[in-house]
């Protein structure tokens, strides 16, 4: 789930917690979905911002054979 997906569920669930008020059957209780979804889509901005930061790191190796001995370096930008 990217992050507009997660910022779609987060708006949703504020739309039924807070816009619809309407009596629900017992055995559905619309404010709890709507928490949940908002819950589940702050999770999932959490999540994508993590593995976005982890994808940003790039790691370099230099085959210069000009180098002493020809020996790799690796270094992360």
């Amino acid at each position: 789930m990217g992050i507009g997906a997660s910022l779609l569920m987060i708006a949703v669930g504020a739309i039924v917690v807070f816009g619809i008020d309407v009596s629900s059957p017992t055995w559905m209780d619309l404010d709890v979905i709507g928490w949940i979804l908002m819950a589940v889509g702050a999770l999932g901005v959490v999540l994508s911002v993590i593995f976005w930061q982890r994808r940003r790191a790039v790691v370099v190796v230099d085959d210069d054979p000009s180098t002493v001995g020809g020996a790799r370096r690796a270094y992360r930008r």
